[in-house]
């Protein structure tokens, strides 16, 4: 990066670009560098500039630009392309396109991505909560939050009801912008950041159920130096773990007839700080049942859109985490990023694992359900 923005090396290099495009961007590396360098920050702008560098007439990133900068910067379009999603998912296509196995391991990875999406519904999601509501706090959705694990959202709202929580929703949320900054294009982050910041203009903290959302979020004061909204709202942003260890969370018989262990979400992690805020909400409902994971702190390889673009690399990564699962003998991993959630549902599919993945609120969620807590 340096010696790319001395000159000494040009920004169309194939050295800077293969080093670039590599890295998961876990972050990992900021929670033991001693001089506090805020290297993800650095790394957005370096794809930034990589971005612009790439020819035009570059297939791959003519495609990303137009995803990007065409549907996922419109709600309706966003609105579209996921609702397509689901009912290519929930008519069982995917599943059957897995069974059949015939096309390229690219392709069955998608599918398997998707079909690692569907989760399992229960009968508290249609349920009110009856307690009576409190502070409030305000739900950011995600794009695939709502476009494919809005039961997580529903799950969240709940359990946050249960522990006399008030929760809204702003309708003029839009996707935080995490997958445009990972990809370089940081003016379409702004963009939606911008809509984001008008959205939520209330004081209320800002509650979020997926980790690299969270991360996008916090990043907010970084995007607009200088801007004392941008700094406000940041201010205020928190995994839904966080939200729930500010009060005396409500705990539950374990509703699951196996073991359960967690895999932390790297943002969560080292973007959020609340990997162990999220494994404590997630102990006080699964007690006994609750299995360690060794390399939970490592990357499970999803980071974004990298298991699509960097395939041979992610699989390498994940490969290490599907083996550390196993050696745990649980039947249920819960995770809190929709994206770890289908990389590793996915790996799981592919290589044979009986694995149900989930979002740990989903675990809460349930226990609350069968202890009565919603009727």
């Amino acid at each position: 990066m340096r010696a790319v923005a001395e000159g000494r090396i040009e920004k169309t290099s194939n050295v800077f670009a293969t080093h670039i495009d590599r890295c998961l961007g876990c972050r990992a590396c900021e929670q033991v560098c001693p001089a506090g360098v805020e290297y993800g920050q650095l790394l957005e702008a370096s794809r930034e500039v990589l971005l612009e560098a790439q020819p035009k007439s570059d297939l791959a990133n003519r495609l990303l630009r137009f995803v990007l900068r065409y549907v996922w910067v419109s709600p309706w379009r966003l609105r579209m392309f996921f609702g397509a999603s689901r009912v290519f998912r929930d008519l069982g296509i995917a599943r059957l396109l897995l069974k059949a196995g015939f096309l390229p391991r690219r392709v069955l990875f998608g599918m398997a991505l998707l079909e690692s999406s569907k989760g399992v519904s229960h009968a508290a999601a249609q349920r009110r909560n009856g307690r009576r509501d409190g502070n409030v706090v305000s739900l950011f959705k995600g794009c695939v939050g709502e476009g494919l694990f809005a039961r997580v959202n529903r799950a969240t709202a709940r359990v946050l009801r249960a522990n006399d929580f008030e929760v809204e929703a702003p309708a003029e949320q839009v996707c935080c912008g995490a997958l445009h900054a990972h990809a370089g294009d940081l003016d379409g982050a702004r963009e939606l950041a911008r809509k984001n910041i008008a959205a939520f203009d209330s004081n209320a903290p800002i509650v979020t159920n997926a980790g690299g959302c969270g991360a996008m979020l916090l990043t907010y004061a970084h995007l607009f130096p200088n801007d004392e909204r941008a700094a406000k709202f940041s201010a205020r942003v928190r995994d839904v773990s966080q939200q729930l260890a500010t009060t005396e969370m409500r705990t539950a018989p374990s509703p699951m007839d196996q073991s359960v262990t967690y895999d932390t979400s790297c943002h969560l992690m080292y973007g959020q700080r609340s990997g162990e805020a999220s494994e404590r909400m997630l102990r006080s409902v699964t007690g006994k049942d609750f299995v360690p994971l060794n390399g939970t702190e490592r990357c499970c390889g999803a980071a974004g859109v990298y298991n699509l673009l960097q395939p041979e690399m992610s699989q390498r990564v994940l490969a290490e985490k599907l083996g550390h699962i196993k050696e745990t003998g649980a039947g249920i991993l819960a995770t809190g990023n929709p994206g770890c959630q289908m990389h590793i549902g996915a790996g799981a599919c592919l290589s044979g694992m009986s694995l149900r993945v989930c979002h740990p609120i989903e675990i809460v969620d349930q226990a609350y359900e069968a202890a009565g807590y919603y009727d």
